[in-house]
This record gives C-alpha cells, structure tokens and sequence, in this order.
C-alpha cells in the first residue's frame, strides 16, 4: 500500500511540473496532453466526473518501401480489417522514397473510403508519392528526423517527362491536392510547392519557396506556425517514434493497437493477380479435362491449385474474403450431386456452374465491407475481362488438345494407360485399345467402369475408352456405340 502511494505521489508531481524550455536554436515539440485527448474529447468528457472516452482502437500499417502494388495491397488489407473491426484509427507508418503514381492514386482512393480517423507518421521520410498519400490522410505525424517533399512526376526509370506532359500531369495533381487539401490550412499550398517547382509558396510578405525549385520540410520546418490565428505549415506535431504517439498523442495502448504485417504472400500476390487470366484458362482447361476423363487424377488435382491460387491472390490483395471460397464450394457441390445422383436434370449443373463462375467473379471485384454491392463498372468489368480471358485460353487450349493430344504418346501415358490399368483391376483380364482406324459404331458391348459420363466399355473382349452423351450408365449394362469424339466413343444404354 504504502508503494502505491507513493507511486501515485510521484506521478502527480510529475504533472504538475512545468514543462521544460525548449534548447536554444529548437523548435518545441507539439503534442496533445498526455491524456491522448483533443480538446474535443476532452469537452466531451462527463462534466465533474473526470471520465473519458474508452480507450480507441488503432491499426497501424507499415509503408516502409516503395510505393507499389505490394504496399497497395498491405493498406487496403489493413484498411478493410480496421472497417471490419470498427476501428477509431489508422496510422500509415511511413518511411518510402516513393514509386508509382498509379498506385499512389489506388491508395488514396482506399484510404477515402476508411471512416474513422487517418494519420501519417513519418518515420523518416515521405517522398515523391509518400508526400501525396500523407495528404491524403487528416493528420501528418513526424519524427524528430522526418523529412517530406520532393513530389515532381518523373518517369519510373528517373528521367524527366515530355514538358507538355509534365503540364497536364502537375495540372492535375495539384487539382487533386486542392481537392482533398480543403480545410487544412497551408497543406494545399505546400504540397503543390512539392509537386510544381515553377509554384511560388509565399505566407503574407515571407516567401518560402521561390520559383525554380521543389519544396522539401524538415519536421521542424513543417510545424512553424504563419499567419493569424497561428496555424501550422504543415505538421500536427513531432513524436519522438511510433510509440510516442500512439500512447501520448492518440490515446491508444498496446492492448488497443493492431500492428498489420507484412509478409511475403503480398509479392507473391502481385504475381498471381497478374497471372489471374491465364491460372483461370489453365485451371478450367484442367477441370474440363477431367471431366472428360474416369476417375480423380492429375488434371483435377491441378485444376483445384490453379484456382485456389486465383482465390489466394484475391484474398491478399484485399480484394475478397472467405465468402467467394465458400460459394465456389457450394457449386461444385451442386454440380457433382447432378453428375452422380442425379444425371440428365441440367438444373442443379447449370446452377453449380453459375454459382462457380460467379465465385470467381466475386474474389476479383473490389468490395468493401459495411458497404453496399455497387455495380458500377469500375468494380466489375475487370474481374469480367479476367473471367472472359480465362475461358477463352481455356476454349483455345481445349481445341488444341482435342485435336492432338489424343494421337501423342504422353496422353496414353497419363490417362489412358492408368485409366486402362484401373478398369482391368475392377473387370478383371488384360485390357486392349482400339487402333485408330477401328470403326465401333453400331457395336454392342458393356459398360466395363461406370460411365459418369465417361468411363470404360468393353466391346468383343476389348477395352475403349467412351462417354455417354446424356445423364450416366452403371457398370456391367449393354451399352451401344453411336459415334466417336476426339475423347473416344460415344455410347447410349442398349435396348435389349
């Protein structure tokens, strides 16, 4: 008891203890009470009880490279999390040199769409495209050693772009910072001296910045206070690290903060998301093949890795959930139970192959959460185009295949040598296979292996392989061939 006492003694000497002048020649450093309250909040605060809001719920995101899809993907992962898990905050802990203005734009369109409060700390630097996703957010943090600026559009390689063109594109940044500048005091007017070296930064009779130059702030440049009321250039303060300013400045502790991190899956993300038309072609290609084949083997197997990894890609960059994953699921499901339960009824394969496809479609969009579906263009179209892409590699390669891999040696060995070998095990005696110029058609014969729809026959002792056109045929019943397809024979349950 007597420890606790004096522990809270200590403590409340200490606040009560002016705080000490700043070192000559130093900027002071500007932070809220230590209470992590605003004045706001504080006023909102229960009158004469002393009470204060609950603690907040913050997410930090690391920015800690070059501005390109990888981070995209980090922040709008980290975004919709704190969306889903009601979070007061975000900070962007930044330390970049910049990168791609494309993606920049990407990010500053996701960070819009967060409801709550969103921070920059500058850990370090913000440069180029790390200046304009700070703007973009309502307040900018540094450390004692930040550094932000130097926003000029310049090609990837570094080299400088077509004059004319660097005109439209300056033009309209500024545009963009103006837009999302408003009500926040000198940022407009310091981030186009950033971006534009012909733009002249002048407050009242002083000139910050003259023409022929890009303006770049230290910390303590960007919390110097101009005009009346004083407001600052452009810091809401400095704190010392990360830490600092979440506990001191935002009001969050480490049981309320949510440190998002970033793991190899996002570069590989960018890769599959990349690759997501031709893994769609492949994994269709690989389940039609399949489907025409007896039995579960290599080319199921490879077409549930293509588009799980199609899913995968999605779901890291922060497109989709696990909902997409499910309702794909669902739809094999409907569809396996028309092929082996209930064959010819069309219906529940129609709505598997829909539910599938559209699952496919859903894990590309971009969907927020606690937001309505919208279907506007932008959020679908591509994911269509990636969808109509794939089908089309796998509609070419499926032609390809058909005519001919059935007439090489390594479709005999991975399917029809092993599909052979199974039947012979279940009927018993040495299998054969038709010779190419063998004509079947009108023959009768018995199903060798359950056809669903394809399978075995055997004809005068013989094996082939065949599919039935409609519905399925259980093993050991007369079959008669009809015709033949690249795949093998077409059979239809006998009569007699």
């Amino acid at each position: 008891m007597l420890m606790a006492a004096l522990v809270v003694v200590a403590a409340w000497a200490k606040a009560q203890a002016p705080a000490p002048d700043p070192e000559p020649g130093t900027s002071p450093v500007v932070t809220q009470p230590a209470s992590g309250l605003s004045p706001e909040e504080q006023a909102q605060a229960a009158p004469g009880t002393g009470e204060t809001p609950a603690p907040k719920r913050v997410f930090v995101i690391p920015v800690q490279t070059q501005i390109a899809k990888p981070i995209l993907y980090v922040i709008r992962r980290g975004l919709k999390e704190a969306i889903e898990e009601k979070a007061d905050v975000v900070v962007l802990d930044m330390k970049t040199p910049g990168g791609a203005l494309d993606v920049t734009f990407d990010i500053m369109e996701a960070l819009e769409r967060f409801p709550g409060k969103t921070v920059t700390y500058v850990n370090s630097e913000a440069i180029s495209a790390g200046a304009f996703i700070a703007a973009m957010t309502d307040e900018i943090w540094f450390s004692p050693s930040g550094v932000i600026g130097a926003a000029a559009p310049v090609l990837a390689t570094g080299g400088e772009i077509d004059a004319s063109m660097k005109q439209k594109i300056v033009s309209y940044l500024r545009a963009r910072v103006r837009a999302i500048s408003e009500g926040k005091g000198y940022r407009g007017q310091v981030i186009s001296a950033m971006i534009d070296s012909d733009y002249e930064l002048k407050i009242g009779d002083e000139v910050l910045k003259p023409k022929g130059e890009l303006l770049s702030l230290t910390a303590t440049e960007s919390i110097k206070t101009y005009g009346e009321p004083p407001a600052s250039l452009l810091a809401a303060g400095i704190a010392k690290d990360l830490d600092t300013l979440l506990r001191e400045n935002l009001g969050a502790s480490t049981a309320t903060t949510r440190q998002i991190e970033v793991n190899w899956a996002e570069r590989v993300a960018v890769l599959l998301n990349t690759l997501s038309p031709v893994l769609l072609g492949l994994g269709l290609l690989a389940a039609f093949v399949e489907f025409k084949t007896p039995g579960f083997g290599i080319f199921g197997i490879t077409a549930g890795i293509l588009l799980t990894a199609v899913f995968f890609g999605h779901y890291i960059a922060g497109f989709s959930g696990h909902e997409p994953i499910l309702v794909f699921v669902l739809g094999l499901a409907a569809f396996l139970i028309e092929l082996f339960f209930f064959p010819g009824i069309v219906v529940l394969a129609l709505l598997g192959i829909i539910l599938m496809l559209g699952s496919l479609v859903w894990a590309m969009a971009d969907l927020w959460p606690h937001e309505p579906v919208s279907f506007a263009p932008e959020v679908f179209v591509q994911p269509l185009l990636n969808l109509g892409a794939g089908m089309v590699i796998a509609g070419v390669l499926a032609l390809l295949l058909a005519r001919f891999l059935p007439r090489s040696w390594l479709w005999d060995r991975m399917v029809l040598s092993a599909s052979v070998g199974e039947a012979a095990q279940n009927a018993g005696g040495a299998p054969g296979l038709a010779g190419s110029g063998v004509s079947l058609i009108g023959a009768q014969g018995i199903a060798a292996t359950a056809l669903f729809p394809s399978g075995q026959i055997e004809v005068e002792g013989r094996r082939y392989e065949a599919r039935v056109a409609v519905g399925s045929i259980e093993r050991g019943r007369k079959v008669t061939v009809v015709a033949r397809s690249e795949f093998g024979w077409i059979v239809e349950p006998s009569d007699t």
